[in-house]
């Protein structure tokens, strides 16, 4: 995944939704639709719960996805 969409994975993996994602980003809310949307076909997922499962079994506490 893109760091972008690392970023994305992190603000979904804390509950936050597309508008919220957009806000914290300075993006467009179809912005950030479209990079959840990315996450979530890159994962091969189809739901946030998922990805909140996901990352947080592949985050180690204090661990930066910019540091893989």
């Amino acid at each position: 995944m893109t760091p972008r969409e690392w970023q994305v994975a992190e603000l979904v993996a804390q509950g936050l939704t597309d508008k919220q994602i957009a806000a914290a980003l300075v993006i467009a809310q179809r912005t950030a639709e479209g990079h959840v949307q990315r996450v979530l076909a890159k994962l091969g997922f189809t739901n946030r719960v998922q990805v909140v499962a996901w990352f947080s079994s592949t985050q180690p506490p204090g661990e930066r996805p910019e540091s893989r």
